[in-house]
């Protein structure tokens, strides 16, 4: 074992020290609408890994139904809902790049221009600074693309008198590699 391979271990070894956790989320299907999202066993909200892979599957539709996607992210949101400002950000990312939300599914890459195998598979994960001590209730989690160099957050609220987590804010609209069949230079 080499220095830096020494490093990365203690690094690992710190990381699960801090707490971090990692959660593994199967989904059957994609749900096309949000009845079909209300069915799903993961729509209690009840765990903050269901409501996160919930709002990948809910981006996953955009490019379809638009409408559809956006009752969704609605119901995810509980309380605070999907405003006006949420829906224009949803038009202006997804603008030619419809391939993004499948990228975090284990085994989408710019490869196979991020199609994800089945049953869809998401796999989350915390890091040290993922609760918010100072507010308490929130958590962020963290996913990695299968076309990004680092991982995305999802930031999830809890409402402690149902004690359903709901979407609060999520980066996971950034830039990443174009699949290999829309990149001229592939």
């Amino acid at each position: 074992m080499d220095f830096f391979d020494n490093l990365k271990n203690q690094a690992m070894q710190a990381a699960r020290m801090a707490g971090n956790q990692t959660y593994r989320v199967t989904l059957d299907r994609i749900p096309a609408n949000l009845a079909q999202l209300r069915a799903m066993p993961e729509a209690d909200l009840t765990k903050p890994e269901h409501t996160a892979a919930l709002t990948v599957a809910a981006l996953c539709v955009y490019p379809v139904d638009k409408e559809a996607a956006c009752e969704m992210l609605h119901f995810l949101q509980g309380p605070k809902g999907l405003s006006g400002y949420d829906k224009q950000f949803l038009a202006d990312r997804f603008r030619d790049k419809d391939y993004v939300p499948r990228s975090y599914f284990v085994g989408a890459t710019p490869q196979n221009n991020y199609e994800p195998s089945t049953p869809y598979t998401l796999t989350f994960f915390e890091n040290p600074y993922s609760r918010d001590h100072f507010n308490e209730g929130y958590l962020t989690l963290h996913i990695n693309s299968g076309g990004a160099d680092s991982a995305r957050q999802v930031k999830l609220r809890k409402k402690p008198s149902s004690g359903q987590w709901f979407l609060w804010e999520q980066f996971l609209l950034s830039d990443i590699r174009k699949p290999e069949s829309a990149d001229p230079w592939a």
